[in-house]
């Protein structure tokens, strides 16, 4: 079950589905997402996936690595994408996953802001 929702949950980010999104989240649940405000609530986590990767039009987060530690998950992620101009920009993340009830309690997101600042720059 565990692996299942990880799966829909990249699954849902990747195709921009924020309904399916929106059911893998707990109604309290917290995002900690690396140069962002503390998101608190379903609806406050899920606005922050638009207003992100709006920079990105065409994008895909691919798990790379992933270790279980009971109802804490950690994925490594080789995000590609696509900025508005055309350019290619990649970079690697960081996720941590803690589960409650089958659903995302919380979700803390890592990755260089200023290296991906910095090639969105150009």
């Amino acid at each position: 079950m565990i692996s299942d929702l990880i799966d829909r949950y990249f699954a849902a980010v990747n195709a921009e589905d924020w309904p399916a999104l929106q059911g893998l989240f707990a109604a309290d649940a917290v995002m900690a997402a690396t140069g962002a405000p503390i998101r608190r609530g379903r609806e406050a986590v899920l606005a922050h996936y638009p207003q992100v990767l709006a920079r990105f039009p065409e994008h895909m987060d691919t798990p790379t690595r992933r270790l279980d530690c009971g109802d804490t998950v950690v994925v490594e992620i080789a995000f590609a994408g696509r900025l508005h101009d055309g350019r290619a920009i990649t970079f690697d993340a960081v996720d941590v996953f803690d589960l409650a009830g089958g659903r995302i309690a919380r979700l803390s997101s890592w990755y260089d802001t200023a290296a991906v600042s910095a090639a969105i720059r150009g």
